[in-house]
């Protein structure tokens, strides 16, 4: 394999790698938001809490870190000309959808299950981001192991989901994180190119910059986008149903936890922005399905809160690992194929 090569599906297993560590963190965060939701008594008001906490943290990072700020600038900018559309920074819309997903299903479906139906919604979605460029890394065609991956993903999702039907108390609420997922896509393509135009290509000549304040950039504002909405929807949500009956957490230590919600999601976001240009928006949202489906298991098994995952669950998540590793592996054999090298 020639040193190009090598690199390329180095550098494409370590995005891979990235992504699974995003998942574990959405999976803790999934844990997080859903007790938080039973403790404050709306799932609104912990999607609330959870993002304006992450944003908080954010605007504390921009405060100290001026490359990070520029880079919010240059944000600015390419909105004013036009250079980063719109809606194109919209993608923080999704994240506030997954969290207030994550709040008002949680405590009923269980962390696996509302893992198994994001996926079902991630997987497809995915494919199609690709398909129309509508991330960074342009056009991604369809191939076999691109389409077998997100195929076996969605069976997997239907054997998981099988053994709880009839099991878990309004498994029908599995259609919200459905949806969240099928958006989470479109959220990972919008925050990838917001993060192209925080940070401006180099002069000719000119060492590369850092990635890493326009991964600040772009993940800042995801969360302050969906802070927004998130906001506008808790107040419609009191003006329906009147303020919510529960208490903020407050026995420290050990209701510290449940303000980690934040801290997470930035981690989940960081890596989604970080590593979507390279990978792609399919190969970035298996990894995450595996690091999330892994996670959710190991939390439901762990620190039990509804209906223990049965064998059905696990035979789901381990095929769900499968469809993970199916494109990977197609990539490397085309590149071979490409290079005429044969790998030692």
């Amino acid at each position: 394999m020639t040193a190009p090569t090598s690199a390329r599906s180095t550098g494409a297993a370590l995005g891979v790698a990235a992504a699974f560590v995003g998942g574990l963190a959405a999976a803790s965060q999934s844990r997080v938001n859903g007790t938080l939701a039973t403790e404050v008594g709306s799932g609104f008001g912990a999607a609330v809490i959870s993002f304006g906490s992450g944003l908080l943290w954010l605007t504390l990072a921009l405060a100290c870190w001026p490359a990070a700020r520029t880079a919010v600038g240059h944000v600015v900018t390419a909105l004013r000309t036009r250079e980063l559309r719109w809606w194109e920074a919209l993608g923080g819309l999704g994240g506030g959808f997954y969290v207030a997903a994550q709040g008002l299903t949680v405590a009923t479906l269980g962390v696996a299950l509302f893992m198994v139906a994001i996926v079902a919604g991630q997987s497809a979605s995915s494919l199609l981001v690709d398909r129309f460029g509508l991330a960074p890394g342009g056009v991604r065609l369809i191939t076999v192991g691109r389409a077998v991956g997100p195929a076996l993903t969605v069976v997997a999702v239907g054997i998981a989901v099988s053994g709880s039907v009839g099991r878990v108390d309004g498994v029908w609420l599995a259609v919200i994180p459905l949806l969240a997922g099928m958006v989470q896509a479109w959220q990972q393509a919008m925050n990838g190119r917001v993060r192209a135009a925080a940070v401006p290509p180099p002069p000719a000549g000119a060492p590369p910059s850092s990635a890493f304040p326009g991964v600040a950039a772009a993940t800042f504002v995801n969360f302050l986008v969906g802070t927004t909405a998130l906001l506008v929807a808790f107040g419609v949500s009191v003006a329906v149903d009147d303020w919510p009956g529960g208490t903020l957490p407050s026995d420290l230590p050990a209701d510290l936890v449940l303000w980690s919600g934040g801290l997470l999601g930035i981690v989940f976001i960081g890596i989604q922005a970080a590593v979507v240009a390279r990978i792609g928006v399919l190969l970035l949202g298996l990894g995450l399905i595996a690091g999330q489906i892994v996670g959710a298991l190991v939390l439901d098994v762990v620190v039990p809160e509804a209906a223990p995952p049965g064998v059905a669950m696990y035979v789901g998540a381990a095929l769900t690992l499968v469809a993970v590793a199916i494109p990977l592996v197609e990539s490397r054999l085309r590149r071979r194929a490409a290079t005429g090298v044969r790998e030692p």
